[in-house]
């Protein structure tokens, strides 16, 4: 692990290859697990403001799900997360082709709303956790997303390249070069 500024960054971004295959894995990690991706609060703000423009990429449970129960759940620990349809799926998820994708995603990139998607899913396989002088960012290792790891590995994609974007999103491009010239230097 090393530190930049005020996180603590898990050597696993330099040393693990990734690179999503959704062609082989089909979006699982928007479908498995027993909670929602984590939001942050500006986002929970952020989607009851533009729940509108979200809901027409939606399925039609994810639009029950959040007219019943609001844009934002918790998890058992308390943390923010999306609402699961029935304890299973996103609801904020659509299907193309059988792939789950991001209506929040879609969203934007048909220009209806001005946020791409929650920074978490952003990030994935990455997890940032609250530490007592900022935050960890540390890599989630999940039995799904196996294909992501062969096809990082066949395109020498090393996972702090792979969230190059997601990275710059949430910290800035300086403390993205400061990771990369760590990372490259070893």
């Amino acid at each position: 692990m090393y530190k930049i500024g005020t996180t603590l960054v898990s050597d696993e971004l330099r040393t693990v290859h990734f690179c999503c295959d959704l062609a082989k894995c089909k979006g699982a990690c928007c479908v498995e697990g027993d909670a929602g991706a984590p939001l942050e609060e500006e986002e929970i703000s952020f989607l009851e403001d533009f729940i509108d423009e979200i809901k027409p990429f939606m399925t039609p449970g994810g639009v029950t799900e959040v007219e019943n129960n609001g844009v934002f759940d918790y998890d058992s620990f308390g943390v923010y997360v999306t609402p699961l349809i029935n304890g299973k799926e996103c609801a904020y998820i659509y299907f193309d082709s059988g792939i789950a994708r991001c209506a929040i995603e879609k969203a934007y990139t048909e220009k209806k709303i001005p946020f791409p998607k929650p920074i978490s899913c952003h990030l994935y396989p990455v997890r940032l956790i609250k530490i007592e002088e900022g935050e960890g960012v540390n890599y989630h290792k999940w039995y799904i997303c196996q294909s992501a790891l062969d096809k990082g590995l066949k395109e020498n994609l090393p996972l702090y390249r792979f969230l190059e974007t997601a990275l710059i999103r949430k910290y800035g491009k300086e403390w993205y070069k400061e990771l990369k010239k760590n990372c490259e230097s070893h």
